[in-house]
């Protein structure tokens, strides 16, 4: 029997990452969704993780029943070309806001964002944030849970300890280390990969 997936009223990423863990646990997953692009998101998350997408619309949702054909799937979120074990991937976080526009949006965003990163693969080796970024680390940030569970998993937090003083912030660090300009220069230099936000 297949297991169900709920997923109606979630907002994104949250109907991928259910999805996601229910077809760590069953091969055969119903997935209840009210939104068009959740339904492209889920099912394109799915079939690149080899399962098959079939899709119904009802009066109480749209149904996705997804269920394995074939060969074993690929990790869900394995990415199409992941660093080597010796270069390391490192993430740069320079702004509480993901995007240029609507300072509220980028909130939303970078929300969304670390909550999926929890659940994404491979993690960065290291987080480093500055400028406004550094306030996603501090106390009363939206995020705090999320960083926390990323630096449970091993991921190393490092936060500019000249913009956390520029924002007058420095006591307030909740989550993470504060590191100086001349370490994070250098490891970006030496990272084999650097993603900024």
């Amino acid at each position: 029997m297949a297991k169900v997936v709920d997923a109606r009223g979630l907002p994104c990423p949250q109907p991928v990452i259910a999805t996601r863990n229910a077809l760590r646990e069953s091969e055969a997953v119903t997935v209840i969704l009210d939104d068009e692009i959740a339904r492209q998101n889920v099912t394109r998350m799915a079939e690149r993780a080899g399962y098959r997408v079939e899709i119904s619309t009802r009066d109480d949702g749209i149904y996705l029943q997804i269920y394995k054909e074939g060969a074993t799937p690929e990790p869900v979120s394995a990415p199409e070309a992941a660093p080597s074990a010796g270069d390391p991937l490192v993430l740069l976080v320079a702004s509480e806001c993901i995007g240029r526009g609507d300072d509220e949006l980028g909130r939303i965003l970078a929300r969304s964002f670390f909550h999926a990163l929890c659940e994404a693969e491979p993690l960065p080796e290291r987080i480093f944030f500055l400028n406004s970024g550094v306030k996603l680390a501090v106390e009363g940030s939206p995020v705090l849970d999320d960083l926390r569970a990323l630096s449970e998993r091993g991921v190393t937090l490092l936060v500019c300890g000249t913009c956390l003083e520029f924002y007058g912030l420095k006591e307030k660090l909740a989550v993470g280390e504060i590191t100086n300009m001349y370490a994070i220069a250098e490891a970006l230099m030496g990272a084999g990969k650097v993603v900024r936000l």
